[in-house]
């Protein structure tokens, strides 16, 4: 085994002191080992409740060596309940192993690595992935047949292919909340907007599925139908470099926004033509990875960025001629931030992940409250269980305050890819007078069960 640098001695202390502290921290959390890793993750639709946990559908992807094709996994995840779980459980696993609380369910072969995943809020068993090529591929999940991927399989048909973009599009990609609008950035310094009803009829329909095939013999049939193609609604102009990450605002198929290596944040209006409707140059002091647009509060959004803050901007006030600033800025992180998410549970809520293998959670109405002057402001809730960069995570929209994050782990830790799913504790994010009252009946009660002398 080779040697440890200093670094790796940090980490692993850090790791140990982090899983030590598991039983208070969290209500529930599981570890899942990857072979290859994942650079991303998201949640699916939840297909079964019951007492003591709920069952739902979980995307992943295994980018490989090549000595196995590159896929798209779809899992299925059960979501133990809150206050279900018996502290010493959690806290006991082996990060070498698969967590019994994950299971693969679906194989899909998929032309290229996964870079990105996201899922049609609307019908969750529509995903689109990008990869390393111009196009976006749109996957009815439920459909796909379930593939073996060994070496020279063929690849899985893609339902849908959205063409238009000029050059690599690797990462930016969205979905819209209030219409079947897919959006996509690239390196040739675009955005593109489509509307996968422009080819509806291929989706929600097994039949019509180009990879759906009845029996093994016929799979070869299958993959030489071509997979139907769908022009974009519009292409956007306004960024100089690489476009890194594009998101709807949560009541529009017609406003949406962009970031990039240019450093710029970009909104757009497809109602009123093709240029920026708003260009905030200058919004970070380098590229800038991620954006988010809360979906409890539209004038909000949130841009991360390789100086490894996370910026807060409200739409009202970024003004014309890139004059805005934002509102906040939080600053927590040692390494570039990679995701930006919102809270699908509260409006002031949100995670930011970055390379330095933690995942923060940010409440901004926090921010001039506070009480101790060593916690970064706004900063509530550190996730510390990952050992390298955390490339994606997901709030669970079905599970209030359940997240699933993956890491892309170095050598140091073993290659491959670490899975967390997680929900800390709700004695962190409650109200302090609410959960003083609960430790005060819980003392209470403690006293009526004590012998009495």
């Amino acid at each position: 085994m080779k040697e440890r640098g200093g670094s790796s001695a940090a980490v692993d202390e850090r790791y140990a002191q982090w899983k030590s502290l598991i039983p208070v921290l969290y209500d529930w959390f599981a570890n899942h080992n990857l072979v290859w890793p994942s650079l991303s993750c998201r949640w699916g639709p939840q297909f079964e409740k019951a007492t003591y946990k709920n069952r739902q559908r979980l995307y992943l992807s295994e980018q490989t060596d090549g000595s196995v094709p590159n896929t798209l996994v779809i899992a299925n995840c059960e979501v133990v309940k809150p206050r279900v779980a018996a502290a010493e459980h959690i806290s006991q696993f082996n990060e070498e192993a698969r967590s019994p609380f994950v299971k693969k369910y679906k194989t899909i072969v998929h032309p290229g690595e996964v870079n990105r995943i996201r899922e049609l809020p609307q019908n969750s068993k529509i995903i689109a992935t990008h990869t390393d090529s111009p196009d976006v591929l749109i996957w009815d999940v439920e459909a796909q047949p379930n593939r073996h991927a060994v070496l020279g399989a063929s690849e899985s048909r893609p339902d849908l292919i959205l063409t238009g973009h000029k050059e690599n599009a690797e990462f930016a990609l969205a979905m819209c909340p209030a219409e079947p609008y897919v959006l996509s950035g690239g390196k040739d310094k675009s955005v593109v907007l489509w509307s996968i009803q422009d080819h509806i009829s291929a989706l929600g329909d097994s039949s019509s599925s180009p990879g759906a095939s009845g029996s093994k013999q016929s799979i070869k049939t299958a993959n030489e139908k071509e997979s139907p193609k769908v022009d974009p609604r519009g292409i956007f102009h306004g960024h100089d470099s690489t476009v890194e990450d594009v998101q709807f605002c949560p009541s529009s198929a017609q406003e949406f926004c962009s970031v990039g290596d240019d450093a710029c944040l970009i909104l757009w209006d497809a109602r009123t033509g093709t240029a920026p409707a708003v260009k905030v140059e200058k919004a970070h002091s380098g590229d800038v990875h991620c954006v988010d647009w809360n979906p409890l509060d539209v004038n909000y959004i949130l841009t991360g960025s390789a100086d490894n803050s996370v910026r807060m901007w409200d739409r009202r006030n970024l003004g014309s001629g890139g004059a805005g600033s934002p509102i906040h800025k939080f600053e927590g992180h040692k390494a570039a931030v990679l995701c930006v998410q919102w809270s699908p549970d509260r409006a002031s809520v949100f995670g930011s992940s970055a390379e330095d293998g933690f995942l923060n959670v940010w409440d901004h109405e926090k921010v001039g409250k506070k009480k101790n002057s060593n916690v970064p402001a706004g900063l509530f809730f550190q996730h510390a269980g990952h050992r390298d960069k955390i490339v994606d995570f997901h709030w669970n929209s079905s599970d209030p305050w359940t997240i699933v994050s993956v890491s892309d782990d170095g050598e140091s830790t073993g290659g491959g890819g670490t899975l967390q799913i997680w929900r800390m504790s709700d004695l962190i994010y409650r109200p302090e007078d609410e959960v003083l009252a609960e430790l005060e009946n819980f003392k209470a009660h403690l006293a009526s069960c004590a012998p009495k002398n």
